[in-house]
């Protein structure tokens, strides 16, 4: 959708083809962290408008992210940096509430209920698209922003592959009331927490809220974005409340054979039972969880790709370099991917070389992303490991210079 407003804007005629209807399906996850990368890619593709929308639809921004131990002791708190501006700072937003901002204006060049099949060439050069329902569409370019799944991937780039991260992660959403704020340890409440504990397992926590509640804004929602939010017509349908979002992950070989499975009921007990000497305010959180928000994730990653032969059909985000949320760029990554797309295809290049500078570009960054974040990702599964870790982590938090290096590379990594 950044895509395909960017393409709009510069006067390229578009159309999306989207297989899910409503404005929740389809959607993997419930919380996504949007970094400068991503919001500089969102502010040059969407109308300026839509952008101040985006902006303010976003989560109160995190202030701090702080390392805990299994007994929620704090191993380091880094400060993250006052925003300068609507670009350079952390955004935190729904991923169902970020679907509504997108489509928001673009009614007329979405088309629901299509899921594609295959592709083909036609005489003179241009691309089809054919759809399971038997129609088909024929353009100058066919962009694959398909997901991990890609079937355009899976056509164009046969011999691309993906291969599994070894983690198994479990996620899921508790609303935020005073009983599950007071379950927070100090210092992370507005901000993130991530639990590094034994055996490789770990534990993510983000607090979402926003200024409206009951599709009615709060009284603390004030000046433009009171006016940009009720001209919303987004805010009609955007059912968000505030929510803690936690995300447990260990090594597959930890969890049962049938963890993809279970019940979002059977996944609550399955993290309480695999972290018994966590600290109980944990697992009373986990208790509060809504069962029907939790569901597993097998984490993939894309197996780096030679570059290949340009044509008018090239791939875009977790099509081509699926992560894992090591970094918490994958996100971003699609979204530079977007506006690079529009940089290229407006850059008054035939559509070959076009493409062609796009997806060397695009292969650059995106696969030294995949790979900086399979290493984050690894677990530190035995107890030296840990030990270091901690170690390294304390050492960071008490030494100014660790910590000045160590927030740095951070900022360094999210653009």
């Amino acid at each position: 959708m950044c895509l395909a407003h960017g393409l709009r804007r510069a006067g390229i005629d578009v159309v999306v083809y989207e297989r899910d209807r409503t404005r929740r399906s389809g959607l993997h996850g419930y919380r996504v962290g949007i970094d400068p990368h991503g919001s500089r890619a969102l502010k040059a593709c969407l109308p300026p408008d839509l952008y101040r929308t985006f902006v303010a639809t976003c989560a109160k921004p995190p202030e701090r992210f702080v390392f805990l131990d299994e007994h929620l002791r704090r191993t380091l708190t880094v400060t993250l940096r006052e925003p300068t501006d609507d670009v350079n700072d952390e955004k935190s937003v729904s991923r169902m509430t970020l679907r509504q901002v997108l489509f928001t204006g673009m009614e007329d060049v979405l088309h629901f209920d299509k899921t594609f099949i295959r592709y083909s060439h036609e005489p003179d050069g241009r691309v089809t698209a054919h759809f399971a329902d038997g129609t088909s569409d024929t353009g100058d370019l066919l962009v694959g922003a398909d997901g991990v799944n890609s079937p355009v991937r899976g056509q164009r780039l046969p011999h691309a592959r993906l291969e599994d991260a070894g983690i198994i992660a479990v996620a899921a959403k508790v609303p935020m009331t005073p009983e599950s704020t007071s379950l927070m340890p100090e210092g992370v409440f507005p901000g993130i927490g991530l639990v590094l504990a034994p055996r490789g397992m770990a534990c993510i926590l983000h607090w979402m809220e926003f200024p409206w509640a009951d599709g009615a804004l709060k009284d603390g929602a004030g000046g433009n974005d009171r006016e940009l939010l009720a001209a919303w017509p987004g805010l009609l349908f955007d059912n968000t409340r505030d929510y803690l979002n936690w995300g447990f992950w260990a090594s597959t070989d930890k969890l049962p054979a049938d963890v993809m499975q279970r019940s979002g009921a059977d996944l609550v007990r399955l993290v309480t039972a695999l972290t018994p000497r966590w600290d109980e305010r944990l697992h009373r959180l986990f208790a509060l969880t809504d069962p029907s928000t939790c569901f597993p994730i097998n984490i993939r990653t894309s197996v780096r790709v030679e570059p290949w032969a340009t044509d008018n059909v090239t791939l875009l985000g977790d099509a081509i370099h699926t992560m894992t949320p090591g970094q918490g760029v994958g996100a971003n990554t699609a979204l530079r991917d977007a506006h690079n797309l529009v940089l290229a295809l407006t850059s008054g290049r035939p559509l070959p070389a076009a493409v062609g500078d796009y997806e060397r570009e695009m292969l650059a960054y995106g696969f030294a992303a995949v790979e900086a974040s399979k290493k984050q990702s690894s677990l530190a599964e035995g107890r030296v490991a840990l030990a270091a870790q901690r170690t390294f982590l304390r050492a960071t938090d008490r030494i100014p210079f660790l910590k000045r290096r160590f927030e740095a590379e951070l900022y360094e990594v999210r653009g």
